[in-house]
């Protein structure tokens, strides 16, 4: 069970609706720029943590430059998403922000089959048009 993407996937769906809620709280009383930071400190002190206990450390000299190259511009995104995230977060509603905030899924599609030449299937397409359709109405209700 523990190697299934789908348990996995749904773990994140569940811990991705608390990081809205607890956020939105979070958020209410100090810039949104400030609590990106204080979230992200935990999160480094939390990972640092779980990759210590489970041996996964490696050396950096021992990471491929590509490797390295990657995960930076990732980083990157990361950090960008979260900033727009939070500051999104204290000027609207959670319920409304992170409907819209899940259209990455569709632009992951998109640049899945652009950059990647992924596929997907005519019922997984239709899900894509769904899940745009979702967050424009929630945008927009």
């Amino acid at each position: 069970m523990t190697n299934s993407w789908l348990i996995w996937a749904l773990l994140s769906a569940a811990f991705a609706a608390l990081t809205a809620i607890f956020a939105k709280v979070g958020v209410a009383q100090i810039p949104s720029d400030l609590a990106t930071l204080l979230r992200t400190l935990v999160i480094l002190a939390f990972l640092a943590g779980m990759v210590w206990a489970g041996g996964a450390w490696r050396a950096p000299a021992t990471i491929p430059g590509r490797t390295w190259l990657f995960l930076i511009l990732s980083g990157l995104a990361t950090g960008a998403s979260w900033l727009c995230y939070f500051r999104a977060l204290k000027l609207g509603d959670a319920a409304r922000v992170a409907p819209v905030d899940k259209l990455s899924v569709v632009l992951v599609a998109v640049f899945g089959i652009v950059f990647l030449g992924e596929r997907l299937s005519a019922i997984a397409s239709l899900g894509i048009v769904l899940i745009t359709a979702g967050a424009v109405l929630v945008a927009v209700g």
